[in-house]
């Protein structure tokens, strides 16, 4: 019985190249007979008999990018996964071992860019790749490969279940039984192919966020592409990534480079653009970047974000190219998540959320294939609302007044700049608002004015038009030197002559209120002095918080939709706090390269230090945190039909609660003073130059600007003891949470004085309520070294505001870009 099996064997073997288990494969065209063909980049082939999607592999080996997004979002701002979301990009491969064909990420992290070939081979084999898939060889013709793709596709790839997870929404779970191939948008192009599913999960016990969006919570089902991408054509140069010229990109350890030079490589992201006329001063491109517009975008918002993106062909012009790019409403029938359009997508969600400027790069050279920008579609609602607040323009309540739509949608013009900003490579600049309008990758609060008669102007709300700023990032990540002259040595030139236009560049480590220290680097502020800018945003928020009434609201909606507009009207002033806030126990600093002559860091002078904390505790004053009483007559308990949400204030008290707003805003304040980076920080400088402000000066300065004469009117004399509950509370946080052993000391010392002194004014005469508050107080302060108090529950529970920016978080949480 062996010899004949010896025999077949033989025979087989005799076919040249061929394997026994590749000899038994049929053709591809006998295997796909009666299948749907797609042909294009990977051709596919769809068995309707069986619901499955077939994939051709014209060449093993062969490196290309693969994408994983959802075409078809959540639409929860909070769980994310939103409509157009892309995931990561990656080079990916097919490699036949056998019967089967394994799909391989190199690891790309690490190379030997320049070495020999033994050279590369050694970092390869030093790290790990990634398998992501092992299919099966169905049928072969001439070295291509038919493999099925169905089981590939319908998995969650891109983390469905841990996105839900993550936010506690619920144990889910794919259903395969209600998963398949999603055949509308599942395609082929000469330079990519795409495969859609339609995915469905289950769970239990779905969290609030998921049941507020999904028709039944029980199921949510949503679409996941796959595209596969060839890579870009040879002739792409990278460029080297410079700290100070505001670009992201890519980032790899390279082995091969010499010993005296770093080890780790930098390239900018950017996208393909090269003059027709390599020596022209300006010139036509050889290919333009064009960006295409949702047709699902209605006016007057389609005009708004063509004209917004458009503003950027005037820098590609300072950078030496005419008419390079280009804004278009997307053809009729085109695919936005094709990766051969860069578009610029109307996303739609049950609650306002961020905006995104995300891109299809090349990982190893930083070429950015394709930009994709995501509009949250209630970014113009808000601002709307924000217009509403600060005019209270409804005298007869039938007004449509056109300032409200002129603000909303100036907002929106900057936003589609932003973003698509993000696409062509660019970083946030939080130092523009320091020098005045100079880049639209700043976040922009509404510049509002006072009139000398004490009505509102927002014609200069936002800006219009591209900045300075960008004309220069976009001439360092873009000119196209002429022959002859060396390309590092024009870059730093470009860079040399930004700073001396006083243009420069920090990103969002250097913004955040806390943590960061640099006083002119913000998120949604105004102006180069902060503290100056916050005292006269108090004076716009008075003045309309003075006017604030039944007219903010349009004729026929309920009376407690009030307190819609007033949220973000009482908090005007919330993102200048923050500004100003880091004047105190501020540095200066630049991202400084040894010669360049910057100065890389400088304490902020210790006039300016104080005058900041004067106007931070302004807005500590009773008088500024009180509501308007005529405010608090208008706004009724929410009606049937209008429950309660998070836009709204926290309340203790059913009806619309006086006293917690206050508190809120107060906490604030608080916090950003005794923030416990700052506050070592303080420490630091007090030790290195005695003439700053040190920790405990600011203290007493803190504690006697709140703990003055119990004003006369009984509201604010209340809201002074909000305030004063809120000093004590922070002071304790600062005490038990303070990495800082002397931090922790100071402020030890400062609250057990401010114990002592309630203690003792809470025995003598003065109003009952007084001295209950003062009683109160030093018990608790007692019972917090005792163990028994703990102030954080308070401050969670009843303090935290409603969302800001746009949304619950401080702008960090998850990436890419946003505004």
């Amino acid at each position: 019985m062996r010899r004949p099996v010896a025999l077949s064997c033989l025979l087989v073997l005799c076919v040249p190249g061929a394997t026994p288990a590749q000899a038994q494969l049929p053709a591809i065209a006998e295997k796909v007979r009666g299948m749907q063909a797609m042909d294009g980049f990977l051709p596919m082939y769809w068995d309707d008999a069986t619901g499955k999607i077939w994939l051709e592999i014209p060449r093993l080996d062969e490196e290309m990018i693969w994408v994983v997004s959802m075409p078809a979002g959540l639409g929860s701002n909070d769980i994310g996964l939103d409509r157009g979301q892309l995931g990561g990009t990656r080079i990916v491969k097919f490699q036949r071992v056998g019967p089967r064909v394994l799909m391989v990420q190199p690891n790309y992290r690490f190379r030997a860019e320049q070495g020999e070939p033994d050279e590369r081979r050694a970092v390869e084999e030093s790290f790990a790749q990634s398998v992501h898939w092992g299919f099966t060889a169905a049928a072969e013709t001439d070295g291509r490969v038919l493999v099925d793709a169905t089981d590939f596709v319908l998995r969650d790839v891109h983390g469905v279940v841990s996105s839900l997870a993550g936010t506690r929404q619920g144990t889910w779970r794919l259903d395969p039984s209600r998963s398949a191939i999603y055949l509308d948008r599942t395609r082929a192009f000469p330079r990519n192919s795409e495969i859609e599913a339609t995915l469905t999960f289950t769970g239990d016990q779905a969290g609030g966020f998921v049941r507020s969006v999904a028709p039944s919570a029980e199921a949510i089902t949503l679409r996941q592409r796959f595209s596969f991408v060839a890579l870009p054509e040879a002739g792409y140069r990278p460029r080297e990534l410079d700290p100070r010229a505001g670009f992201f990109g890519v980032s790899f350890t390279d082995y091969s480079v010499p010993i005296a030079e770093p080890i780790t490589r930098r390239y900018i992201a950017r996208h393909r653009l090269e003059k027709r006329d390599p020596s022209a001063a300006v010139s036509e491109a050889v290919e333009p970047i064009v960006y295409y517009l949702d047709r699902g975008t209605p006016e007057p918002i389609r005009t708004a974000l063509l004209d917004g993106a458009r503003w950027w062909n005037e820098a590609f012009e300072a950078a030496g190219f005419r008419d390079a790019f280009r804004v278009e409403v997307l053809p009729e029938g085109a695919d936005p998540m094709d990766v051969r359009y860069n578009v610029i997508q109307w996303v739609h969600r049950s609650t306002r959320g961020w905006s995104y400027g995300s891109s299809v790069t090349d990982p190893r050279t930083g070429e950015i294939i394709k930009g994709h920008v995501s509009l949250g579609s209630l970014r113009v609602r808000q601002d709307y609302l924000l217009a509403e607040g600060l005019l209270s323009p409804y005298v007869t309540g039938t007004e449509r007044p056109p300032e409200l739509e002129a603000m909303a949608l100036a907002r929106l013009r900057q936003l589609s700049a932003h973003e698509i900003g993000h696409t062509i490579g660019i970083a946030h600049n939080y130092i523009a608002s320091g020098a005045g309008l100079t880049s639209v990758m700043d976040y922009p609060h509404p510049f509002v004015q006072l009139r000398a008669d004490g009505t509102i102007d927002l014609s200069q709300a936002y800006g219009d038009g591209i900045g300075a700023w960008d004309k220069e990032a976009v001439k360092y990540g873009y000119s196209q030197f002429a022959p002859g002259l060396d390309e590092r040595t024009e870059l730093q030139r470009l860079l040399t002559e930004a700073r001396a236009a006083d243009l420069h560049f920090l990103t969002d480590q250097d913004a955040r209120p806390t943590g960061s220290a640099h006083p002119e680097s913000h998120l949604w502020d105004n102006g180069a002095d902060a503290a100056a800018e916050l005292d006269r945003m108090m004076q716009v928020r008075r003045a309309a918080l003075d006017r604030f009434g039944e007219a903010s609201i349009p004729a026929g909606r309920p009376m407690a939709t009030l307190e819609e507009v007033l949220v973000p009207l009482y908090l005007h002033h919330r993102y200048q706090v923050e500004a100003a806030s880091k004047l105190v126990a501020g540095q200066f600093y630049t991202y400084a390269m040894r010669g360049d002559g910057q100065v890389p860091v400088r304490a902020v002078p210790a006039a300016d230090q104080r005058r900041a904390l004067e106007s931070l505790l302004a807005t500590l004053r009773p008088g500024e945190l009180a509501m308007p009483r005529g405010v608090l007559d208008l706004i009724p308990p929410r009606p049937s039909g209008y429950p309660p949400h998070r836009e709204l204030f926290a309340r203790r008290t059913w009806v619309f609660d006086a006293i917690a707003p206050a508190a809120a805003a107060a906490d604030l304040t608080v916090s950003l003073i005794l923030q416990p980076e700052r506050a070592a920080r303080l420490v630091q400088q007090a030790a290195l130059d005695p003439q700053l402000p040190s920790l405990d000066a600011v203290i007493d300065r803190l504690v006697a600007g709140t703990f003055g004469p119990v004003p006369a009117d009984p509201y604010h004399a209340e809201l002074g003891r909000a305030v004063q509950r809120v000093v004590a509370d922070r002071l304790m946080l600062l005490v038990s949470g303070a990495p800082t052993s002397q931090v922790r000391a100071l402020a030890t010392l400062k609250l057990d004085g401010l114990r002592q002194r309630m203690a003792q004014a809470s025995v003598t005469s003065g109003p009952v309520a007084q001295r209950a508050h003062q009683s109160q107080l030093s018990r608790d302060i007692a019972g917090f070294f005792e163990g028994k108090y703990d102030p954080a529950r308070l401050v969670t529970e009843t303090r935290e505001l409603p969302p800001g920016a746009p949304i619950g978080d401080d702008g960090m949480r998850g990436l890419p870009w946003r505004n």
